[in-house]
């Protein structure tokens, strides 16, 4: 499990570096490759979203300011208050070879950068078996795609398992279903053939759901 996760880690990971104390560049071509991914796609929930954070604690890295560099010019970068970088899908910039360069509020903060397939635009009102299913599909098809052909198709055994959808809310939660698993906040969804038509909505106990995040339940 170890040595599959690392070589996946590896060949989807991009590298950014300190320019000093208080600055973290990054290429943005590696950006805009998985960015194409997911142009090229037919995803309605799935997602690679990108964030700069503190190597020792995995906590946002939160930006002071940051900006888009080419030779000859020089753009806003847009980002979120936990650190998550919203960049264009810009073919020139990749041509280009434009930089992205981020002052940390914290320049004290050692950064990298991580990258997180997750789903967005999935509400309480997707909680049905047939969406779980589709999502769930899109993360494996996501993941593939990233991964590439030689590691997906001919390499497959080194790809970490996908066994369903993982969930987490905002607050403690349960689901009268045996395929899906809650502690606390955490629910892991294992999803079946059997669910691909199923349109009625998971039942739970709980009122006022709110879904925080949704990502690929890894087994292994």
């Amino acid at each position: 499990m170890r040595n599959s996760c690392f070589l996946l880690l590896s060949l989807l990971a991009f590298v950014g570096s300190a320019a000093n104390a208080k600055e973290f560049v990054v290429s943005y071509d590696g950006f805009y490759d998985r960015l194409k991914v997911i142009e090229k796609g037919n995803f309605e929930f799935a997602r690679v979203n990108f964030y700069i954070v503190d190597i020792a604690t995995l906590e946002p890295c939160k930006v002071k300011k940051g900006e888009i560099v080419t030779e000859n010019s020089s753009s806003p970068l847009t980002y979120t208050s936990q650190a998550q970088l919203l960049l264009p899908y810009d073919k020139q910039l990749d041509k280009d070879k434009a930089v992205v360069v981020i002052e940390p509020e914290n320049p004290n903060h050692d950064c990298q950068l991580k990258f997180q397939i997750e789903a967005e635009h999935f509400s309480a009102q997707n909680l049905n078996k047939a969406d779980i299913y589709q999502l769930n599909t899109e993360f494996e098809e996501l993941l593939s795609d990233l991964s590439g052909f030689f590691v997906s198709k001919l390499m497959g055994f080194l790809l970490p398992e996908q066994k369903g959808v993982k969930i987490t809310f905002s607050h403690p939660i349960t689901f009268d279903d045996e395929q899906v698993q809650c502690a606390q906040m955490n629910c892991t969804f294992e999803v079946s053939k059997a669910w691909q038509d199923n349109t009625q909505m998971l039942n739970s106990p709980n009122a006022n759901i709110n879904i925080e995040q949704v990502t690929p339940w890894i087994s292994k």
